[in-house]
């Protein structure tokens, strides 16, 4: 399935990033890989749609999506919180992957907004040049 592929290659993408500007890095690849009419969330679309009946490849789908919040929260875990985002590094990669999802449906003008807040959120705002 495409979307299994890119969300792995998303995910290992992830895990390379060098520690010391991983979260931010981190915030805007992921920003970018879930940006409105991106092919990520176009297959994502399509493979949950193909799916619906098939069991085996929704969990794959849903595996390859945890690896993504498994390994953010990792980035998350290997840095000292900062910000006004509340939680454990579990909490707070779930809350920003979701809020990258969620920008799949924002109008393209958006995304740069929603990123800068998601800066903000995790203590990274002045990362924002």
């Amino acid at each position: 399935m495409e979307a299994e592929t890119r969300l792995l290659h998303l995910a290992g993408e992830l895990a390379a990033l060098p520690p010391a500007e991983a979260v931010p890095a981190a915030l805007r690849a992921l920003a970018a890989a879930y940006a409105p009419g991106g092919p990520l969330p176009r297959s994502m679309a399509q493979a949950s749609l193909q799916s619906h009946r098939d069991k085996t490849a929704v969990l794959a789908l849903a595996w390859a999506r945890e690896r993504v919040r498994l390994t953010l929260e990792e980035v998350l875990a290997r840095t000292l919180a900062r910000g006004a985002l509340p939680g454990s590094a579990e909490t707070r990669s779930w809350l920003i992957l979701a809020a990258c999802e969620a920008m799949a449906l924002e109008p393209p003008s958006a995304v740069a907004d929603r990123l800068r807040a998601l800066l903000e959120l995790t203590g990274y705002a002045a990362d924002l040049a």
